[in-house]
């Protein structure tokens, strides 16, 4: 009898936590074969072409302050405000896009939409290398703008549409990273670039980064196509079996996620009478504008006649710095369950390194040190998946809530630095440094009143719950007896 018993015992005993739960996903050790197959398939596509995606996009984005340093400002005799006004260009056609996007990919699969958008974005960028005038860099930086802008709000949508809670954040951090990295190894490759081609074929060396970037931009636009899986609902993917794709749909109906409905106008009247589309936005929008200390480092570089080598690699260790904190943050919210916390903190410290700029010691070590440490707080990917979580009950108005997010912080920033960064106060910035910590401060006040609103949504769901329960238990239902009077009975 021992036999049995012991079996018995050992077969309703939890599953043991294996090392990956505790590095990886926390309930890895309570999921099936097959479910950690699917997920490895789903890393291995959506995660690889999002991060290839989103370092190529953030290389293309930041080629302009790299080449700016290394001879454009020059050549094309950009010496008022024309880099500022670039700069606007850009962020202008990137806002305009963000929600029409996540709009497009509710009909058209969103491997094809960003495939295309890749493509074209990869071609804009290699054309810049023959650019002559300050006006057709702002012809074509509103181009790369307008097309690059698909790539990051439908991406989150996808992660958020496949991953569930214990999963999401340290992915769409791993997909974040890229930014930091892609921006980081732009200043590299523009040193290598100065060092190494200019001159060549008689190009300047800044215009050799933009044809080198656009080669290879273009080719992970293609890949795009045949390896993004799309949705839950719409995949067409061939290295998922159909068992899979049962799976994926029930692993994600089991999170809550709402399935796909038809945009209308009524979607946008459900999304803009609530007060996640506000909070949110509004949030993301403070937390976005404070980030904008580190894009003038090299700008600072350069005033204290740092060499070119040295103004685009000095630089690169503040995107490295983020990019370690990005995962930082984005791993401890998943091991922990908490996106609060690790939105909180991060911005707590970044107050320290922002509020050094805002005073502007005299000290060149100090400013370099604040400017490296400048976007510590980079925890975006916790941000985002906050959102997609508690939008999780509505599919259409977690797509708006998303790309509304980036689309309107891209919006504000389409103005701001002409107020607050106006390149003729360069390099002090005396409106700039302050207003980004300013823009710190702001953005922990906007977190503390989301988690309000979280918790007090929570608790109406949980009333609400709670008096469908009684009621359900207080009817009173009437059934005929057998003498022919009626029986009345609770339930």
């Amino acid at each position: 009898m021992a036999e049995p018993q012991a079996a018995a015992a050992a077969a309703k005993a939890p599953p043991r936590r294996s090392f990956r739960s505790f590095i990886w996903d926390t309930d890895t050790h309570l999921k099936s074969h097959e479910e950690r197959v699917l997920l490895r398939k789903l890393d291995w596509s959506i995660l690889t072409i999002g991060c290839l995606g989103f370092f190529m996009k953030y290389l293309d984005q930041g080629n302009l302050a790299n080449a700016y340093v290394s001879g454009m400002q020059e050549d094309l005799s950009m010496y008022g405000n024309e880099y500022t006004y670039a700069t606007v260009m850009y962020t202008i056609a990137y806002a305009l896009m963000q929600v029409p996007s996540t709009l497009i990919v509710q009909r058209v699969r969103p491997s094809v939409w960003l495939a295309a958008m890749e493509v074209c974005w990869g071609v804009f960028t290699f054309a810049q290398a023959g650019l002559r005038s300050v006006g057709q860099l702002y012809a074509f930086r509103f181009l790369v703008g307008l097309f690059e802008s698909s790539f990051f709000p439908v991406l989150l949508y996808l992660l958020g549409s496949w991953y569930t809670k214990t999963e999401l954040a340290k992915r769409v951090a791993i997909f974040h990273m890229t930014a930091p990295l892609g921006a980081a190894f732009g200043g590299y490759l523009q040193a290598a670039v100065y060092e190494n081609l200019d001159g060549t074929h008689g190009l300047a060396g800044w215009r050799w980064l933009y044809i080198v970037c656009g080669c290879m931009t273009v080719p992970v636009g293609l890949a795009t196509y045949f390896i993004l899986p799309d949705t839950p609902y719409t995949t067409r993917s061939k290295f998922l079996t159909a068992t899979e794709c049962e799976l994926a749909l029930k692993r994600v109906q089991d999170a809550g996620k709402a399935a796909p409905k038809p945009v209308t106008l009524q979607t946008f009247k459900r999304a803009l009478t609530k007060w996640r589309w506000y909070a949110f936005v509004l949030g993301y929008i403070l937390y976005g504008e404070s980030c904008q200390a580190s894009g003038y480092f090299g700008i600072w570089l350069k005033a204290e006649n740092f060499s070119v080598v040295d103004r685009n690699v000095i630089p690169t260790g503040t995107k490295l710095i983020s990019a370690f904190f990005v995962i930082l943050w984005g791993f401890l919210s998943d091991f922990t369950g908490s996106r609060f916390a690790f939105i909180i903190i991060p911005l707590l410290l970044g107050a320290i390194p922002n509020g050094i700029l805002a005073a502007w010691p005299a000290s060149i070590p100090l400013k370099e040190a604040a400017f490296l440490l400048s976007s510590i707080h980079l925890m975006t990917a916790v941000f985002y998946t906050w959102a997609n979580e508690v939008c999780a009950d509505d599919n259409e108005e977690r797509a708006l809530v998303v790309s509304s997010m980036n689309g309107m912080q891209y919006a504000v920033d389409a103005w701001m630095p002409i107020v607050i960064f106006p390149q003729t106060m360069a390099p002090t910035f005396r409106r700039g440094f302050p207003a980004t910590f300013g823009f710190v401060l702001a953005a922990i006040l906007a977190v503390l009143l989301i988690r309000f609103l979280v918790c007090r949504e929570e608790k109406q769901e949980s009333k609400a719950r709670s008096g469908e329960d009684i009621e359900s238990a207080g009817t009173v239902t009437y059934s005929n007896g057998e003498d022919g009077e009626k029986d009345i009975k609770m339930r």
